[in-house]
């Protein structure tokens, strides 16, 4: 029989969560980053040790960081055909990034090697890719038991080390909400304390996005999204109007911007408008300020104030859209192709 143990919460020392990325990455918990094949999971991954290895600012956060040691193991990529140009391609500093040799034997999750390396190098972030490669022999990660014995085990070394461990995986072709999109034991989503989803918008295929579908250690964060493009390579463009749910169910309106320049150009065809009535009607519309704000800019549309008050107008060479169209035939079709918003 086992001795009975018990802590007295009077003697336990509260402390800060530690952040490698708020509120995506926290230090010294796991966080899952997944999505399906050819989504760019691993591609994003890679720019993000890129960047944390210079103690670059991560899209949406201006914290100031030092550089820091990273251990980067893949089951799935050639490190020197395909892991090593990508970091390249990031501008990474790759003296900061480690690999554990796999060669004569196979990394697992629960491996002593593992800890070792996080010792010997210190490293804060450790990423494998993917999760279930990394399982070993003998474990079921369909089975909730056996997934919830080692990912207690991997938490409570990243929380010892204060190390963000990151656990990247593929996502199952179900329907269904995103918690049940992940391959196996749901136990995967219940420990990590942040899960990240890929994807990319139907419409416009090489720009995709990170979507936060669980944060349980802060609130969740706004969507970012990324352009992956064949010519000009990867690149952040920042946060944007995305659920994680639309993103997987091929819901996403990425339209937003054609209703809402659709909409300017609606209520501005005969003259300056009060700024309140069009943020009003855009409200309606679900079409958020940043968004109008950015319309507002692409459009070159002037803003004036009078008796204190704001009013917005077209340039004078803007009388329909780009393409010809006249404002309200725009309006209208955006409206019908965005009409289940």
């Amino acid at each position: 029989m086992s001795e009975l143990k018990l802590i007295n919460m009077e003697d336990v020392e509260a402390t800060e969560v530690e952040w490698l990325w708020y509120p995506y990455i926290p230090y010294g918990k796991i966080t899952i980053i997944q999505g399906d094949p050819g989504e760019g999971k691993t591609t994003v991954v890679l720019h993000l040790a890129a960047m944390l290895s210079k103690g670059e600012a991560l899209p949406c956060d201006e914290t100031q960081r030092e550089p820091i040691n990273i251990i980067y193991q893949t089951a799935e990529d050639g490190l020197s055909d395909t892991i090593k140009p990508r970091l390249l391609d990031g501008g990474a500093d790759c003296t900061q990034i480690k690999v554990i040799d796999e060669e004569e034997k196979s990394l697992t999750l629960l491996d002593e090697r593992l800890e070792q390396a996080i010792v010997e190098t210190g490293a804060r972030m450790v990423i494998l890719d993917p999760i279930q490669a990394y399982l070993g022999d003998g474990v079921n990660m369909n089975a909730a038991n056996e997934i919830r014995d080692v990912m207690k085990r991997v938490g409570a070394m990243a929380q010892r080390h204060g190390c963000a461990i990151i656990l990247v995986g593929h996502m199952n072709k179900g329907g269904g909400k995103s918690s049940y999109r992940g391959l196996g034991s749901i136990d995967f989503q219940a420990v990590a304390r942040s899960v990240l989803v890929v994807g990319r918008m139907k419409d416009n295929p090489e720009m995709r996005v990170v979507a936060q579908c669980k944060s349980s250690l802060a609130p969740e964060g706004k969507s970012i999204s990324f352009e992956l493009n064949r010519e000009t390579g990867f690149r952040f463009v920042g946060e944007c109007d995305v659920s994680v749910d639309e993103l997987l169910t091929g819901e996403v309106r990425a339209n937003k911007t054609k209703l809402a320049e659709a909409l300017l150009l609606e209520v501005l065809e005969n003259g300056e408008v009060l700024q309140a009535d069009i943020m009003q009607k855009a409200r309606v519309k679900e079409i958020s300020k940043r968004v109008m704000d950015e319309v507002k800019k692409k459009l070159g549309v002037k803003s004036r104030k009078r008796q204190g008050k704001w009013y917005w107008s077209l340039p004078e060479n803007q009388p329909c859209n780009r393409a010809g169209v006249q404002p309200t035939a725009m309006l209208q079709t955006s409206l019908e192709e965005g009409a289940d918003e």
